[in-house]
Formats: structure tokens, C-alpha cells, sequence
């Protein structure tokens, strides 16, 4: 669900998905030599969320505080791209549905768009000493998720740590 989402990729390792690729796209060689790469960027369409304005009231300032839409990753925007980093596990072979990629840390909502999938590159990509201007102050500590053990014992072993890391942001 939208709220049961991370609000950024890569904040919680374990969270899984695939990727599941249209009929024209579901060859191997579409994919070939990207299992190279440890990560790749997601280009994807924001397929619950409205059209905003030019500001927006980020959550994380407590949604009292207007910023311009381009200071911020609100999926409110003048247009619904999203853009998100994942690490890349695998790449299953599936008879029927051709490649599937198995990737870590995704933001998105089961069933979203992604409109192009492109290779990491550290040397380009990253940039160490970048500054996060406001979001360096916003950056709150986690929240302790407790849960009683009846309960947790209820949701998949595989998939505890990463429901527990999501409730905690």
C-alpha cells in the first residue's frame, strides 16, 4: 500500500521485489550483461499519487513548512517520475515470463510502471561530499518496533526484519 511503502529506495534491506518485464521486453537479451552490476536505477511513474502544485508540505519538516517541488522528493510533483536506486540480486529465468529481476531496497508499489532500468555507475553516480541541504536535519532516529511474539510468529520468517525496519522509519 502507499503508506506501507519506504519513502526513499534503499532505506531497508531485506524489503524484496521483482521486476517483471511487458511481453515485448521479455527477452534475455534485453537483460544480458546487466547482471554485471550490483545496482541499477529505476525510472518509474508514481501511479497513486496526484499531481501537485509548485510547493509542497514535506511530512519530514512536519508538514507545516512550504518548499519549492524540485527541494523536495514529494510524489507530488508536475510530472509522476520516480527515480529510485535498488540493488540487484538476481536475474531468475522464467519459462513463461522470460527474465524477472530479484531487487533490494525499492520504494515502489506492487504493480507500478517503470518506464527504463539503467546500470549503477559509482564512479558517476556517486558523489560522497554532496550536501543534503534540509534533509540533514530531518533525518530522525528509528522508532523501537516491538512485536509480541504470538503475533510476529503470524508473518513469514523472510520477511520480518524488513517489516520491522519499515515500521521503524
Amino acid at each position: 500500500s502507499k503508506f506501507g511503502s519506504p519513502r526513499q529506495s534503499g532505506l531497508v534491506e531485506g524489503l524484496t521485489g521483482e521486476i517483471v518485464f511487458e511481453p515485448p521486453f521479455r527477452s534475455p537479451e534485453a537483460v544480458r550483461g546487466l547482471e554485471q552490476f550490483s545496482h541499477i536505477w529505476l525510472l518509474w511513474g508514481f501511479s497513486q499519487a496526484k499531481e501537485g502544485g509548485l510547493t509542497v508540505r514535506p511530512p519530514r519538516l512536519g508538514g507545516n513548512t512550504r518548499l519549492g517541488v524540485f527541494a523536495t522528493r514529494s510524489p507530488f510533483r508536475p510530472n509522476n517520475i520516480g527515480l529510485s536506486s535498488v540493488r540487484l540480486l538476481a536475474i531468475r529465468r522464467d519459462p513463461s515470463l522470460g527474465p524477472v529481476l530479484l531487487v533490494e531496497g525499492a520504494d515502489l508499489l506492487d504493480g507500478t510502471p517503470i518506464y527504463d532500468i539503467k546500470p549503477y555507475l559509482p564512479y558517476t553516480d556517486s558523489h560522497p561530499n554532496a550536501s543534503e541541504g534540509y534533509t540533514a536535519r530531518t533525518r530522525g532516529p528509528a522508532l523501537q518496533v516491538e512485536f509480541p511474539p504470538a503475533l510476529l510468529s503470524k508473518y513469514p520468517e523472510e520477511k520480518r526484519q524488513a517489516a520491522v525496519s519499515l515500521l521503524s522509519q
